[in-house]
């Protein structure tokens, strides 16, 4: 995880702190986040408009 727990400008899966605070703020699986980051990269605001869409 980034050394400051602050900087959330980019979402890292192979990090599991990282999956599990992006997974419980938006609210998806693991395998969702991830087919979500593989699709438009990491950016939490192109992630959560992907995940938003796949409801």
């Amino acid at each position: 995880m980034s050394d400051n727990l602050k900087d959330r400008a980019r979402i890292n899966v192979n990090e599991p702190s990282e999956r599990a605070f992006w997974c419980q703020k938006f609210g998806c699986s693991e395998t969702q986040l991830r087919n979500a980051v593989k699709m438009v990269g990491i950016s939490p605001n192109k992630v959560r408009t992907q995940l938003a869409q796949l409801k």
